[in-house]
């Protein structure tokens, strides 16, 4: 999620689609990046980008959570698909990270690792749950060969939890290399309650 500061981050070395996938010798997508739609993407006039939720992108919360007296108890344990989206400057366009990751749940606090295979750019998340509500903090280890070069990316993220317990969405915020700040929207959608090794073992791929 490195994100989105990686709109700034692409300032300095202005780099368009056809330029990454010379330097690399892949396209894009292939990098573990999905292109998404543009026309959603607010520059704050001062360097940084804010990516709006958008129809065909990642979806609001799709209900006003309720008081639930068994929300402090839900186990949030398994895995989970990660996506945020965040704007290029460098290729002009909006994009969308994708994970798989594991996430174990020690009390109201969840710690999020990708599976290795579900992406070239390590992530890992720790949340603390209170509620409804899941605040706390995101790092991600860009790709070497990826077009970020191997950059660490960092940032804080807040979701909100959807009475199911099945889904969570929010925002998340990052720094850009222009001493500029960027948002953009992030959920996780559960896939499976299991842990177990060939269940990780089945989830350490592409997302589709």
């Amino acid at each position: 999620m490195s994100r989105h500061w990686w709109s700034s981050r692409d300032q300095d070395g202005a780099c368009t689609q056809s330029c990454a996938k010379s330097v690399t010798g892949l396209p894009i997508e292939s990098l573990g990046f999905v292109a998404a739609a543009v026309g959603r993407v607010i520059d704050d006039g001062h360097g940084g980008h804010d990516v709006e939720p958008a129809a065909g992108g990642i979806a609001p919360v799709t209900a006003t959570p309720q008081a639930d007296p068994q929300s402090a108890h839900r186990n949030y344990s398994g895995v989970w698909l990660s996506r945020y989206e965040y704007f290029s400057s460098g290729r002009d366009s909006s994009y969308t990270g994708q994970h798989y990751v594991v996430v174990l749940q020690h009390g109201g606090r969840l710690t999020a690792r990708s599976l290795p295979g579900s992406s070239d750019s390590p992530l890992t998340m720790d949340l603390e749950v209170d509620g409804h509500v899941a605040t706390g903090t995101w790092t991600e280890q860009t790709a070497t060969e990826g077009y970020y070069r191997g950059a660490r990316y960092h940032g804080a993220i807040q979701l909100l939890v959807e009475p199911t317990g099945r889904r969570m969405t929010g925002k998340w915020v990052g720094f850009g290399k222009e001493f500029d700040v960027n948002t953009g929207p992030w959920e996780l959608v559960f896939q499976d309650a299991s842990t177990n090794k060939a269940t990780l073992e089945a989830y350490s791929r592409r997302p589709a």
